[in-house]
């Protein structure tokens, strides 16, 4: 059994103003086989984790640590991050020009697996994967991200999930911007790889129509950097019924 695990996390990101706390000491513990929900307020600093995770160079983590299966992730690059087993679906995901979505996918997996997919058998993965989140197979051909909708985008998001096959998928936001349709194939996706029983998944939202489709095993309330809240899938019922604001109240007096 994998543990990602979060302990007394503390991020800041660089303003005109100088250093800003954004994470004020985030306690988690995600095993395989569990969802958990982070929901939360906009500025709570629930993407902020997301990407200190991923170690993405705007965030710094000033203490704490995180670590996967014991080995600390904060030490590692980027790359060797994803190698170890972690996977963003970003809220925003990036356009890349100039480079395939075939050719960006076969990249990936090579440098996951350290040899090269055999190219008949990867043309039939990615073909399925895409016909199984209802995109055109001529996708493929097309630039990252490039000229696709935004249900498109989030959608070749959890088709790269579903071939790279990470340990731990840290999901931003997946559901922002998209219809019920495009919602419910996604949903789907990650069902898919929730399926497996020896997957972790953390998720991200602010609303509880995503776990309509998802079931979280935990939900996590974040305000003002830190988790102020946890429970099960009934605390996201309350959050529909009440909203953040007792909560952000608490943060604040």
């Amino acid at each position: 059994m994998a543990t990602l695990e979060i302990r007394d996390l503390h991020v800041t990101v660089a303003t005109d103003d100088g250093a800003k706390e954004i994470l004020k000491g985030v306690d988690l513990t995600v095993k395989s086989g569990e969802t958990h929900a982070i929901m939360g307020p906009n500025g709570s600093g629930k993407s902020t984790l997301a990407y200190s995770i991923a170690g993405h160079p705007k965030y710094t983590v000033s203490s704490g640590s995180v670590t996967l299966d014991g080995l600390n992730v904060l030490d590692m690059k980027v790359d060797e991050r994803a190698r170890a087993g972690l996977f963003l679906a970003m809220q925003y995901p990036v356009e890349v020009p100039g480079v395939s979505v075939a050719n960006f996918l076969r990249t990936a997996k090579t440098a996951l697996d350290g040899e090269a997919p055999k190219l008949r058998t990867w043309v039939k993965e990615v073909n399925t994967a895409m016909e199984k989140m209802s995109m055109d197979t001529a996708f493929a051909q097309r630039n990252v991200n490039e000229g696709f909708s935004g249900g498109e985008k989030k959608r070749n998001e959890i088709m790269q999930l579903e071939l790279l096959n990470p340990k731990f998928a840290v999901l931003d936001e997946t559901d922002s911007g998209l219809d019920i349709d495009a919602l419910k194939v996604v949903a789907d996706g990650v069902n898919r790889f929730r399926a497996q029983g020896d997957r972790g998944v953390l998720l991200i939202t602010h609303y509880t129509r995503i776990l309509r489709y998802i079931k979280p095993d935990f939900v996590h309330v974040f305000v003002n950097g830190r988790v102020a809240e946890e429970g099960g899938p009934a605390l996201a019922e309350q959050l529909e019924a009440e909203g953040y604001d007792k909560y952000v109240k608490a943060a604040t007096a």
